[in-house]
């Protein structure tokens, strides 16, 4: 019976930092794991590996939510404010059309009596030429 090779524990280490860096093949240092009898550790450090890995994204996450949550809020209220904001500008126009419609009303009632006294003023200056010939 052959003895099984002693595997260092940093070697498995180095193969996990060379996965976890490589963007390349990972036929080479996979292949490199069962040449050496090695599979057992390196799938033990592995999924230690992966269980730190899922607790560093879990923090993450759950700060990303918290000020998720927050922003979330913050639009709803926005939302709310322009709601108002919007409701208060058509009050604010509406106002205004009818405050234009009652200027034109009275601008259109002007012309007429300036009209009527340029009218009146003529009659008077062609009655004055009349009765003064």
């Amino acid at each position: 019976m052959a003895a099984e090779p002693t595997v260092s524990s940093s070697h498995v280490e180095h193969l996990l930092a060379e996965i976890e860096s490589s963007d390349g093949l990972l036929g080479p240092t996979l292949r490199a794991v069962y040449d050496g009898e090695q599979h057992t550790e390196f799938m033990d450090k592995l999924e230690e590996r992966i269980r730190v890995h899922d607790k560093d994204i879990e923090r993450m996450c759950n700060y990303h939510y918290q000020g998720f949550i927050e922003s979330v809020n913050e639009l709803l209220k926005v939302r709310g404010e322009a709601r108002k904001l919007k409701i208060k500008v058509k009050e604010v126009n509406e106002s205004m059309q009818e405050s234009g419609r009652e200027l034109t009303s009275k601008c259109e009632n002007l012309i007429y009596c300036r009209t009527t006294q340029r009218n009146i003023v003529s009659a008077i200056e062609t009655l004055s030429l009349v009765y003064q010939s």
